[in-house]
């Protein structure tokens, strides 16, 4: 296998909302550049890049697949990521790794939701991106519309290369007015016939011409020199200018294809290899230190994992992409997060599942390897001595959670196991083993990327999981002050124990005065590992309690805080004061007093007007207009707050404040009520009251679990 020079690679991630044809594009991708002799498709479930065994199910991508196409003197990396929003954790990545973007718009359809989705991390890791405009050959194109909602989303940088001669069923012709020819394609597809572009046409095709001359020449004062002499500038002045433009995001090239057909796809990919970036032409990579890090195959030896994969035969399968120096097989690295030594025994090229063996990358170049012992997703590999550590893939947040647990103990070990491997592949999957709720709740982008999860363990690691709706972190506190006391007295032949405690609880707030009539003698504040605070106060006068038995008492008090006397939940925000007691002299320990103060605190607490709280979140939701109605309606029924709208390009924005308890999956309902056409984010933003009537219900549920245990 060659081994490319930096300024010969090009790294093009193909993004797009599903069912735009991306996959079905890299295979005519493929087919172009010969690496494969026949196209597969995702009906026939034989593509290149979907091709495990969930994704031919459900015919659509769920996983980034690493592809490549020798072109001309370059090759270029492809990498075909998955177009829903449950998937994000396979798309940015890819991003990261890539230097231009191949954004696949449907005909039919216009820019999607997936599509502003996807543009949100283009945007962040300022990708230079090509669009294409796919299936000019459905009877439902609409390529005008369809442009004029890119330009209306992405602005007038969206500069149409292309246009369809004749969409629809029978699309045979491409006008370019970059090139200024009409392409002709067989019936076939492939290879076209160059044209002269019918009379009727040259007039359009001319300003495309003249816009994307005047673009090129913008980004170069020397260019602009020429362009104001001559009026124009040659091919190779064009492709300059044009480098320069899409590098810098100035300009986004439009282009049409229909995949399906393979036409088109060939001259996307001539563009790619003459004008669009290489790795040598990008950014240098930010690094943690604050520095950068230029992509230089003279440098120090320096690579990031960017995505893991467990072969079940082979173990853990890295994908990495070179970032400086020549990565040759059997070089040894220090892995800059744990200092663990690595050796690189194998280096490979990837189709898909398909791993072709190369003894050496250059950087830019992708590839991946197997069998590292202590290296993982975001790691920098680098040589001894060198502090080029490359900063790592920030990842959304979750937005769905689910109870796990396997039908019998027994298996939980197994579940544990399974459950770490595939957190391993996938960042976004958080695993969380709750002492608070005595659950082990997954956390994931929504509703069908937790299914996958599900899919993975019954079918890889053959064990059968029941998923189930996962219990609340509720919070206890109270709304008023109340006192209480209470005697411990216990006798039991030799010494006894013996502790009275008096004390008062009160709701607490920042900057409250001290409590009325109370000398507070010391006062403790104890920040809660579960949010909010204890403040402990020994207003004791005149040796009523010894000093060194309010540890004990403190110790009580946080024992019922954690075991809250409403439903079990934890409790927070609340101001102890200990004003009186009793002690004996031979019988009083720390016993005694840690029981009598958890006593009297459960004892106020019921007095203390208590109030369960809820947490809360946030949620944004994008969806298109004609379904505002139906989601507005769905989440007043959800307890919401709504706490505004707003247009975001082409779609509206409804924020809401939610409780947590109305979200459980709430991905299905909102993909159901918009036919997929939304997207949603959440965060937590506070613990607030729940209603009388819901409280009563939770408190009488958790005494008959009480009673069942």
């Amino acid at each position: 296998m060659k081994i490319y020079n930096t300024e010969d690679i090009r790294n093009v991630v193909l993004l797009g909302h599903s069912g735009s044809g991306k996959t079905t594009f890299a295979e005519a991708m493929l087919f172009e550049a010969g690496v494969i002799g026949r196209r597969g498709s995702t009906l026939g479930k034989n593509t290149v890049s979907d091709y495990h065994e969930i994704e031919q199910e459900r015919g659509n991508t769920i996983f980034s697949s690493l592809l490549y196409a020798p072109w001309k003197d370059s090759k270029i990396n492809i990498i075909d990521t998955p177009g829903l929003d449950d998937f994000v954790g396979e798309l940015i990545p890819a991003l990261r790794v890539g230097d231009t973007g191949v954004m696949m718009i449907n005909a039919q359809h216009g820019v999607e939701v997936g599509t502003e989705m996807i543009w949100e991390y283009v945007d962040r890791f300022k990708t230079p991106t090509l669009f294409v405009v796919n299936q000019v050959d459905h009877e439902k194109s609409d390529f005008e519309l369809t442009l004029d909602q890119v330009r209306n989303r992405f602005g007038n940088k969206v500069l149409p290369m292309q246009y369809p001669y004749n969409q629809g069923e029978g699309f045979n012709a491409i006008i370019d007015a970059l090139k200024m020819v009409m392409y002709v394609f067989p019936d076939d597809g492939g290879k076209p016939k160059k044209e002269e572009i019918p009379d009727d046409h040259i007039e359009r095709a001319q300003g495309m011409h003249n816009a994307l001359v005047e673009a090129a020449a913008e980004n170069d004062e020397a260019l602009m020199e020429v362009f104001f002499d001559a009026g124009t500038l040659s091919e190779e002045e064009m492709t300059k200018g044009l480098r320069i433009a899409i590098a810098n995001q100035q300009v986004y090239p439009l282009f049409c294809c229909s995949s399906e057909k393979n036409m088109g796809s060939g001259r996307v990919m001539g563009f790619i290899h003459d004008i669009c970036p290489s790795p040598a032409d990008v950014p240098p990579v930010e690094l943690e230190n604050g520095e950068t890090l230029k992509i230089d195959s003279n440098g120090e030896k320096v690579a990031f994992i960017f995505k893991t994969v467990s072969e079940q035969n082979l173990g853990n399968m890295s994908f990495f992409k070179v970032y400086s120096g020549e990565i040759q097989t059997s070089d040894e690295f220090i892995n800059a997060d744990n200092d663990q030594h690595e050796r690189l025994n194998q280096l490979y090229i990837l189709h898909g599942k398909n791993r072709e063996n190369v003894d050496a990358l250059k950087a830019g170049d992708i590839g991946s390897t197997v069998k590292l012992k202590n290296t993982h997703t975001n790691n920098t590999l680098l040589v001894k001595g060198s502090n080029s550590k490359i900063r790592p893939i920030n990842f959304p947040a979750s937005r769905a959670r689910v109870a796990v647990r396997p039908p019998n103990k027994s298996d939980i070990e197994k579940l544990a196991n399974a459950l770490h491997t595939i957190r391993e592949e996938d960042p976004t999957l958080h695993v969380e083993h709750s002492q608070e709720l005595r659950q082990t709740i997954l956390h994931g982008m929504g509703s069908l990327h937790l299914d996958i999860v599900k899919w993975k363990i019954e079918h890889l690691y053959k064990m059968d999981i029941d998923f189930m709706e996962p219990r609340i972190p509720y919070r206890e506190t109270i709304q008023k002050a109340a006192r209480s006391n209470y005697r411990h007295k216990k006798q039991s032949g030799g010494a006894g124990q013996f502790g009275e405690v008096h004390l008062l609880i009160e709701p607490y707030y920042e900057g409250m005065p001290a409590p009325d009539g109370l000398s507070v003698r010391r006062q403790e504040e104890h920040p809660l590992e579960w949010g909010g605070l204890l403040v402990f106060n020994n207003c004791i006068v005149g040796g009523a309690i010894d000093a060194k038995y309010m540890n004990a008492i403190l110790k009580g008090v946080l024992q019922k805080m954690h075991d809250g006397p409403l439903t079990g939940s934890y409790c927070r925000d609340i101001r102890v004061s200990i004003y009186d007691g009793k002690m004996h002299p031979v019988d009083s320990n720390d016993m005694a007093f840690q029981i009598a103060g958890a006593m009297a605190f459960k004892s106020a607490f019921q007095e203390a007007s208590p109030q369960l709280l809820e947490p809360i979140y946030e949620l944004e939701v994008l969806i298109v207009d004609d379904v505002m109605g139906d989601v507005m309606s769905d989440l007043q029924s959800r307890r919401s707050i709504i706490l505004g709208m707003e247009a975001e390009g082409h779609f509206q924005k409804i924020k809401a404040k939610v409780p947590l308890s109305e979200l459980y999956m709430y991905t299905s309902s909102l993909k159901s009520l918009t036919q997929g056409r939304s997207k949603f984010s959440m965060k937590f933003t506070e613990f607030a009251p729940v209603p009388h009537e819901i409280q009563q219900k939770l408190i009488e549920a958790h005494q008959e679990e009480l009673q069942d245990a």
